[in-house]
């Protein structure tokens, strides 16, 4: 259910990874809420980690907290840039598990509206099929993907 009774996106989710491309797709999305004063929600999941090597889940999973404080940081960094100039509401989320699994969730739990994520930048997506893809046949909300 896609029409929630208003006119234009109230909430945007977008996947946000630290990669060029996911920058690229929070741009995108910034600006869409900007213009439809929509709630921004950039969304971070931290991927599960296993290893056979003992020590090296404690640190891949300090590796992705790390991560996501970098992204909330920046995106801190640049809203207070541009609140100079533009008002924008936005939120940040972060979780541990599945990419696809975690913003399908968190899109459901904020009723969004609409969802955007940079095109994947590995090889191998092209043939197991990527986590743009997996959303769009979803088709429980407009996604949008940013190259």
């Amino acid at each position: 259910m896609f029409e929630l009774g208003t006119d234009g996106p109230k909430v945007i989710v977008v996947g946000v990874d630290g990669s060029d491309s996911s920058w690229r797709a929070a741009s995108y999305a910034a600006g869409l809420a900007r213009r439809q004063n929509a709630l921004l929600a950039l969304v971070y999941i931290q991927p599960l980690t296993t290893s056979p090597v003992p020590g090296a889940i404690a640190a891949l999973a300090e590796t992705t907290e790390q991560i996501a404080e970098d992204i909330l940081e920046q995106a801190r960094k640049d809203t207070e840039r541009l609140g100079r100039v533009f008002q924008l509401r936005w939120e940040f989320h972060t979780m541990r598990g599945d990419p696809y699994r975690g913003l399908a969730k968190t899109a459901d739990d904020l009723r969004a509206d609409a969802l955007v994520v940079g095109a994947s930048e590995r090889a191998g997506h092209r043939i197991i099929g990527s986590l743009a893809v997996r959303l769009v046949k979803t088709a429980r909300w407009p996604v949008t993907v940013v190259p």
